[in-house]
C-alpha cells in the first residue's frame, strides 16, 4: 500500500461519473441527501438529420437517482444543453445515454448498485428504494427489468446442465389461498462439486404437463445433455420425463422416500392408538409421547429414548408399530450405509420384504410396498449416482420461503418468479467475481 501511486482527489471520477460520460461541476450535501450537479462530457452539436452544426440554445435538467454513498441517497441533477440546427432547424439534446437509459429514473451505476443490493447481499426492494430515495414500484420495475435483461435471458443460463430436481412449491397469496408452482433446480454443480444448485425455473402449477411443456420449450440439444432427474414420488413427474427425456435416469430422491416410510409409521401409529385407546393421542399416552423418538435413527437413539422404546413395544398390543418401526429403521441404514454396494443391496432385500407376504393386519407397510415395487428402480438408482438427492431442491424451497417472507408476501406471480430465479439462480459470481 505504502509503495501504491495515488493521484490527485477528484470527485468525479470517485463517484464513478466518468463512466456514465458525466463530470461533477457542484454539489450539496445535506444530512439525509446528497446532490450532485453534473453536465454532459461530449458536445453533441451536430444535427443527426442534416450534419450541419447546431447553435446552443438553452439547457434542461434530468434528475437520476445514483449509487448511494455511506448509505446516504444520492442524485445526479444532468444540466442537458439543447441545441438547434443551423440548417434545418431540428431541436435536439445531448446524449445521456451513457449516463441512463431513455425515461429512466436510474443511472446505469444507480442500477448496477440496486442489482447487486438484491442478488448478492439479499437486500429487499424496500431497502434498495429507501438507499436510493426513490419509490418502491421505481426501484422494482427497474431492478426487475435490468436483472431479467441481463441475467435472466441469458442465452448460456441453461448450458452444462446435466443433471436437474424438480419438485412443487407452496406460493402462498395474501387472501387467494395456496397456489402451486413447479421448481426446477440444477443440481449439476453439486454433482460434480463445483459448488450449489442453482435455481433454473419456477412454471405456474404441479403436473405432469407443466414439467413436460417446460422440457418441450427447451431444445433437442439440451433435453438430449440431460442425465439424471431427481424427484419425489409424484408420478406426474415420472411420467413426463419417461417421455421428453427418455434417456434420462429418474432418482427417487431419499428423502421422500424415508418419508413415505415415516407416514407409514405414523399412520400405524395412529390407527393403533385409536384401536387401544380409542381416541387420538394425548400426553401421557405411550405412542403418542414416543411420536418424534419412533422418528430417530437407531444409531442416534440417547439411552433415555431407548429404554421408551424398549418399554413401548414390551407390549403386544404395539407388536405392529414394533414391526413397521423396524422398516423404517432398515431404510435409514441402508440410506446411512458408506458403502453403496451395501446399501443398494439392503435396500433390494427391504423392497423385496415389504412387497410380498407382509400380514393383512399391516395394511400402512402393504401401501409402501406397492409404492417401493412399482419405483424400484428409481429407488435404487440413487445408490448408483451419488449426488442426486433432491436435497438442494428442498433447500431451494427454503430460501423461497424466506424470500417471500421477507417481502412480506407476493401478490403478482411474474415478480415472484423473478425476484426468485435472482434470489437463487446462482447469478451472485456474475456481478461479484469473488462471491
Amino acid at each position: 500500500m505504502l509503495n501504491a501511486t495515488f493521484d490527485a482527489p477528484d470527485l468525479t471520477t470517485f463517484c464513478r461519473l466518468d463512466e456514465l460520460g458525466l463530470t461533477i461541476v457542484g454539489q450539496d450535501v445535506k444530512h439525509d441527501e446528497a446532490v450532485l450537479v453534473c453536465r454532459v462530457v461530449d458536445a453533441d452539436d451536430w444535427c443527426s438529420r442534416c450534419g450541419s452544426q447546431g447553435a446552443a440554445r438553452d439547457m434542461v435538467t434530468r434528475r437520476l437517482a445514483h449509487e448511494p454513498f455511506g448509505w446516504r441517497p444520492t442524485t445526479l441533477l444532468i444540466r442537458v444543453r439543447r441545441y438547434r440546427c443551423s440548417g434545418c432547424g431540428h431541436v435536439w439534446r445531448q446524449d445521456t445515454t451513457k449516463a441512463a437509459e431513455p425515461r429512466a429514473k436510474l443511472s446505469r451505476r444507480g442500477l448496477r448498485w440496486a442489482l447487486m443490493g438484491i442478488v448478492c447481499q439479499h437486500l429487499t426492494v424496500a431497502r434498495v428504494a429507501e438507499s436510493l430515495g426513490v419509490s418502491w414500484n421505481t426501484a422494482n420495475t427497474a431492478v426487475l427489468a435490468e436483472g431479467k435483461r441481463v441475467l435472466i435471458d441469458d442465452p448460456h443460463r441453461f448450458n452444462r446442465v446435466r443433471v436437474i430436481g424438480v419438485d412443487e412449491h407452496v406460493w402462498r397469496h395474501t387472501g387467494r389461498g395456496d397456489k402451486y408452482v413447479t421448481v426446477i433446480i440444477d443440481l449439476t454443480p453439486v454433482c460434480q462439486k463445483t459448488g450449489p444448485s442453482r435455481l433454473l425455473d419456477m412454471v405456474e402449477g404441479r403436473s405432469k404437463q407443466v414439467f413436460k411443456t417446460w422440457l418441450t420449450d427447451r431444445t433437442r440439444a439440451w433435453r438430449d445433455g440431460v442425465e439424471v432427474v431427481a424427484m419425489d414420488g409424484f408420478t406426474g413427474f415420472k411420467t413426463a420425463t419417461t417421455e421428453e427425456l427418455p434417456a434420462a435416469v429418474a432418482v427417487m430422491d431419499p428423502f421422500h422416500v424415508v418419508r413415505l416410510a415415516g407416514d407409514a409409521l405414523d399412520g400405524c401409529r395412529r390407527r393403533i392408538q385409536q384401536s387401544v385407546h380409542g381416541h387420538r393421542g394425548r400426553k401421557g399416552d405411550p405412542l403418542y409421547s414416543a411420536r418424534r423418538t419412533l422418528h430417530t435413527g437407531a444409531d442416534l437413539l440417547t439411552e433415555r429414548q431407548q429404554t421408551r422404546l424398549s418399554d413401548l413395544f414390551a407390549t403386544d398390543l404395539h407388536v405392529q408399530v414394533e414391526a413397521t418401526w423396524g422398516i423404517y429403521q432398515r431404510m435409514i441404514s441402508a440410506y446411512r450405509d458408506e458403502d453403496r454396494a451395501k446399501g443398494r443391496v439392503s435396500m433390494e432385500k427391504l423392497i423385496e420384504a415389504v412387497s410380498q407376504g407382509v400380514p393383512a393386519a399391516l395394511t400402512e407397510v402393504c401401501t409402501l410396498g406397492r409404492t417401493l415395487k412399482k419405483r424400484a428402480a428409481d429407488v435404487l438408482a440413487y445408490f448408483d449416482r451419488p449426488g442426486t438427492s433432491n436435497g438442494p431442491t428442498e433447500a431451494m424451497n427454503g430460501r423461497l420461503e424466506h424470500l417471500r417472507g421477507s417481502a412480506l408476501g407476493f401478490r403478482n406471480l411474474a415478480n415472484y418468479v423473478a425476484r426468485s430465479l435472482l434470489e437463487t439462480g446462482g447469478f451472485r459470481p456474475h456481478l461479484h467475481p469473488q462471491l
